[in-house]
């Protein structure tokens, strides 16, 4: 049976034990985690935090959606439209590479806007393609439509190759939630 990826969304500061109580059911989930340099008053120390706060991702056939629902911590399935909403595994895998390469990740609240389909043509993110959210002189925003949120990365603008407009290609009607 087909899987897809799915948000739930948890309790407050629930999200590792939420993939820890999928992974003991043997449901495959991501639960990316940023790393953080705290500073106590005797020391710095870099941790890992979840980036969504209150969200954790799993892959998943509808069969399992009731086992899923009895994890301690979850709260709800992320709906669109009255429907658990799908993640596509692009989104999944970008925000993997991009965790990989990158530390002190920030998300920044973002809605559907009119921007441009833009491809990276250098650098640690080369092809990726997205939809700009912004473009200053070294901070690109790309903005990941079914999550709703931006990852914010630092390349460099001549970096940009634009290939369109999001709203010019058919089928480009995104949706969202907020982080």
């Amino acid at each position: 049976m087909k899987t897809n990826w799915y948000a739930v969304y948890t309790k407050p500061r629930f999200e590792k034990k939420v993939a820890d109580g999928l992974s003991a059911i043997g449901i495959e989930n991501y639960c990316p985690l940023n790393k953080v340099l705290k500073q106590w008053s005797d020391r710095r120390k870099i941790v890992e935090e979840p980036l969504f706060t209150s969200y954790v991702f799993v892959r998943m056939n509808l069969k399992q959606h009731f086992a899923v629902r009895q994890v301690t911590g979850l709260i709800n399935f992320v709906y669109w439209l009255g429907k658990p909403a799908v993640i596509h595994d692009s989104e999944i895998i970008t925000i993997q590479d991009f965790l990989k390469e990158a530390t002190n990740v920030h998300l920044e609240k973002t809605s559907i806007k009119t921007n441009d389909v833009v491809r990276i043509t250098a650098g640690s993110f080369v092809n990726m393609e997205g939809h700009i959210v912004n473009v200053n002189k070294r901070t690109v925003k790309v903005e990941l439509p079914s999550i709703g949120c931006a990852l914010v990365a630092e390349v460099s603008r001549e970096y940009v190759e634009v290939l369109g407009n999001m709203y010019a290609q058919p089928g480009s009607n995104a949706v969202f939630q907020s982080c």
